[in-house]
């Protein structure tokens, strides 16, 4: 299905009700379902599914056999890795209906998702966070923190360039590539605006 504001593959499923932004690329075998509302120039992997209702902000990239399920929210420039997949119930049974309990997640903007990473639903992610390959979140992730492992468990914090940070005594970091300040004050991150 080709639509003049964007491209959709022709093996890729788009159910009725979907609102999909200028720019965007939807490739083989996904499956777009009905509501779901992906923002401007997104690129949607092969084989990719996104149940009803969720929100893909504008500059999403979704690599190859990602789930998004129904209570997920991407903001803007939001990165999903490979494989990894979202999840919506915390206590699923196959006799058990629990569509009505569908837990939300959020993922802030410009966070980045690794390879074959679990975020239990639930939990959202900070602005600009960083999920290693393989890692299984289990709770909320703060601003900017590096997350690996299963459980997962923050290894330090990230710049919005991708650069581990690293602190001096006064708790303070420069991204080598961007040059941008980073104070870390309380626990959490912020950019310094005055830089």
């Amino acid at each position: 299905m080709t639509d003049k504001r964007y491209f959709a593959h022709e093996t890729a499923i788009i159910d009725e009700g979907c609102k999909i932004g200028e720019g965007t690329k939807i490739w083989h075998f996904s499956h777009i379902m009905p509501g779901c509302t992906i923002g401007q120039h997104c690129n949607i992997g092969q084989n990719v599914v996104i149940s009803p209702e969720v929100v893909l902000g504008n500059n999403v990239k979704v690599q190859n056999n990602v789930s998004i399920y129904t209570g997920v929210t991407c903001e803007d420039d939001v990165f999903l890795g490979p494989s990894m997949v979202f999840t919506n119930v915390t206590n699923p049974r196959s006799a058990v209906n629990r569509r009505g309990q569908y837990a939300k997640t959020i993922v802030k903007r410009g966070a980045s998702i690794g390879a074959n990473a679990t975020i239990v639903c639930g939990h959202d992610i900070g602005e600009f966070a960083f999920i290693g390959a393989g890692a299984v979140v289990t709770k909320h992730v703060p601003a900017y923190a590096l997350v690996v492992g299963n459980p997962a468990k923050q290894m330090g914090w990230m710049s919005e360039y991708g650069h581990k940070l690293h602190f001096d005594k006064q708790g303070e970091a420069l991204c080598p590539e961007s040059g941008d300040k980073y104070i870390l004050t309380g626990g959490s991150v912020s950019k310094n605006k005055e830089v």
